[in-house]
């Protein structure tokens, strides 16, 4: 149990840097550039994408010895399903509540965190098996 301990540890704090990083980016574009939220969304993701998978692969799932392209792919497509799980919501929520786009951001980004660290786990970063 010590392992998952470790783990969660690794992974709410990669994942609370991510989505920091995430959000930090969208409000950047949207107030420094006067990009659109869901616009500016996209490009938050793709910054956090990069430093998510560096961390989660160098940190929170370090022992699972997996390789590097495989794991790279299916987080990425990880990522991508939660992203899309997350760009629809979050365009839900603008279009349906009068709450300020950085607030349902914030939301937004962590309901989608436990999903990602579950299929994270059990497949982005499993071991390579032997046949």
């Amino acid at each position: 149990m010590p392992n998952l301990f470790k783990q969660l540890f690794w992974f709410v704090l990669v994942g609370t840097t991510s989505a920091l990083v995430h959000w930090t980016v969208v409000v950047l574009l949207v107030s420094q550039m006067n990009l659109a939220p869901l616009t500016a969304n996209l490009f938050g993701w793709l910054v956090a994408f990069v430093f998510s998978f560096s961390g989660h692969f160098l940190l929170t799932f370090k022992q699972h010895n997996a390789l590097l392209w495989s794991a790279v792919r299916r987080f990425f497509l990880i990522s991508a399903t939660g992203f899309l799980i997350n760009e629809t919501a979050y365009a839900i929520l603008l279009k349906t509540t009068d709450f300020n786009y950085q607030w349902l951001l914030a939301v937004v980004l962590v309901g989608v965190a436990f999903l990602t660290f579950l299929i994270s786990k059990f497949w982005a970063f499993a071991p390579k098996r032997h046949a």
